[in-house]
């Protein structure tokens, strides 16, 4: 699966959890709106319940819900979560690092693309899952599970 998929994925189960907060949704329910296979679901509900953003419970009337309010989740903890990079990273072939111009460039670029992480780290702590969801304020969510 690509990287970005996974926090849109996650993005959107969560917008799901926070339109539903008093169900507890399953995985295989949140599959079929996110169009992607159940395990997938519970592989990135399982990062996101590490992060403690989300708790499942078991049983008959078990499944998925969010671990505290959508305005205190922000997407930069999810982003978190995923422990993954939306910036591409530059690197040259292994054997490139005997030219001079390629090590300057490359130092180079990773200052700027950490400088760029950093600024995305920041606007995304502006943003709350609740934010997400009054967003699709329009949009009609399907009522799940």
């Amino acid at each position: 699966m690509k990287k970005s998929s996974r926090l849109s994925l996650a993005l959107h189960a969560l917008v799901h959890l926070e339109a539903q907060p008093d169900k507890h949704l399953t995985s295989t329910a949140l599959a079929s709106c996110l169009l992607t296979n159940p395990v997938v679901v519970r592989r990135i509900l399982g990062e996101l319940r590490e992060a403690r953003l989300v708790a499942a419970s078991k049983g008959p009337s078990g499944g998925w819900m969010l671990a505290r309010p959508a305005e205190d989740i922000t997407v930069r903890e999810v982003y978190a979560a995923m422990g993954e990079s939306l910036l591409v990273r530059t690197q040259s072939e292994p054997g490139d690092h005997g030219c001079a111009i390629v090590r300057s460039v490359d130092a180079v670029m990773k200052d700027v693309l950490a400088d760029a992480e950093a600024l995305l780290a920041e606007r995304l702590a502006q943003l709350r899952i609740s934010d997400l969801a009054r967003q699709t304020h329009g949009a009609r969510i399907p009522q799940l599970g």
